[in-house]
């Protein structure tokens, strides 16, 4: 099975990023939570419960689980909607943006180590 040296090298990354932040002091969040966090956080619109769901593909059950973790964690908060109260958006808490500032941060360290590790590996297919 042939394989794909950037998707490999961006595995890498993903896994390197993973342990570090399980390793670390601090929130250790499921996939589903982490994809619920960055959509938040990475995409300006105002987020409801429904287009969450809606844009992830996931019962609005799951949406709320995820949710109820992340404002255990103080890492987002729902809000009743003042011009419609049926529903409920989600905000950014600054705990939150210290989150992601922190998981850049983590990421390019990851992405620091992975390249170092490339290195050789390519000298050695071409030497």
């Amino acid at each position: 099975m042939a394989t794909n040296p950037n998707a490999d090298g961006m595995v890498g990354i993903l896994r390197d990023t993973i342990v570090a932040l399980v390793r670390r002091d601090g929130p250790d969040l499921s996939a589903r939570q982490l994809g619920v966090f960055l959509t938040c956080y990475l995409q300006d619109n105002a987020h409801t419960v429904r287009g969450l769901a809606a844009e992830l593909n996931v019962s609005k059950p799951a949406i709320t689980r995820a949710l109820d973790r992340l404002g255990e964690l103080d890492l987002a908060r729902r809000k009743v909607d003042p011009m419609d109260r049926r529903s409920v958006l989600v905000q950014r808490t600054l705990k939150g943006t210290g989150f992601l500032r922190d998981l850049r941060g983590i990421m390019v360290e990851a992405s620091g180590a992975s390249k170092k590790s490339e290195a050789p590996a390519r000298r050695a297919a071409h030497g």
